[in-house]
């Protein structure tokens, strides 16, 4: 018996009944052997540490746009922050934590830089959806093109981790849910850092329910779920816990993610990445061979492609593109 094996039989033994076996997955697009170490979930996980889009997410804006500070999250950072409340609520549920953690470092793969500005305005010029570009490149840009050959219960779980999705493992639902905990937390706390904000802020009864600082509200969140989804077939919060985290998340459209303050430069990224789009579309030739290479693709297009290789830009390289382009050198002689 191979140490796969092993721990296959383990997850029979350990696990809820409502946990997602790594013996069960539905498998890969493309069938491969199976490693006599790890399994499938474990696998998944590996590839997507390892890819180059989950490098760039470290200089990719998660709220706030080149912040002049060393503390402040980034896209990398959010994720990192996702996969450990995602792991916490799983081990404690008895869920497959290798399954919410491949979830979690993957969920992000796609998003453009400068955070939502950025998807904004990617949707503007082409229909764009970070969840479903972050599947994309697990499927078809990864690997010069061959993706990354994840698991299908992985790919159900990353396209579906946004508010509307519907994931179809308990697995994907703790992911989901553990997305909008870490935003919320995480996110205040920047813009309580920032001065955007302050914690007296922040209304008396969200604070009542949810705690009086970011740690205990992000202690009392996750007890909530854990709490309330313990041997039973969902992921949920209480009445209370929920409502209250939602005003919370409304709290923070209406005072950080659409304050003035903290977004005032977004404009300027919106306009910057609308431009890089226009000029790409008209100079083909100027992407990277993998991305032309694409364009034989079914269903693919100028703009798809375009698209694509902007999406995957960082921070840094969408500036130095834009001032390539359209920012004039100074004479030399």
């Amino acid at each position: 018996m191979t140490i796969r094996e092993q721990l296959e039989e383990r997850e029979e033994e350990y696990l809820s009944p409502y946990a997602t076996l790594s013996r069960n997955s539905k498998g890969r697009e493309r069938e491969e052997p199976q490693c006599d170490i790890r399994p499938v979930f474990q696998r998944d996980r590996d590839r997507i540490l390892h890819c180059k889009a989950f490098r760039r997410l470290k200089q990719k804006t998660q709220v706030f746009l080149l912040p002049k500070g060393d503390h402040y999250r980034t896209r990398l950072t959010h994720t990192l922050e996702v996969s450990q409340n995602a792991r916490t609520i799983a081990k404690a549920l008895r869920l497959n934590e290798d399954l919410v953690e491949a979830i979690a470092l993957g969920h992000d793969l796609g998003h453009t830089p400068f955070g939502h500005a950025g998807e904004k305005a990617l949707n503007n010029v082409y229909q764009f959806s970070h969840n479903v570009q972050s599947l994309r490149v697990a499927e078809r840009l990864e690997k010069q093109g061959r993706g990354l050959n994840l698991t299908w219960e992985v790919r159900d779980g990353i396209l579906n981790h946004k508010t509307a999705g519907n994931p179809h493992t308990l697995e994907g639902k703790v992911l989901r849910l553990s997305d909008k905990i870490a935003y919320i937390y995480h996110d205040m706390d920047d813009a309580i850092r920032g001065g955007i904000l302050t914690e007296a802020d922040i209304p008396a009864e969200i604070r009542k329910i949810l705690g009086g600082s970011c740690r205990e509200r992000l202690d009392t969140m996750v007890h909530d779920v854990i709490i309330n989804s313990m041997d039973r077939p969902e992921i949920c919060m209480s009445e209370p816990v929920g409502r209250a985290m939602h005003d919370l998340r409304r709290f923070m459209f209406e005072n950080v993610y659409l304050n003035p303050k903290a977004k005032g430069e977004e404009d300027k990224a919106v306009h910057m990445i609308e431009q890089l789009f226009d000029y790409y579309v008209r100079h083909l030739e100027l992407l990277p061979e993998q991305y032309l290479d694409s364009m034989s693709d079914p269903g693919s297009s100028r703009e798809r492609i375009v698209c694509d290789y902007i999406a995957g830009m960082t921070d840094s390289y969408a500036v130095k593109k834009f001032e390539e382009f359209f920012v004039p050198e100074s004479w030399k002689i």
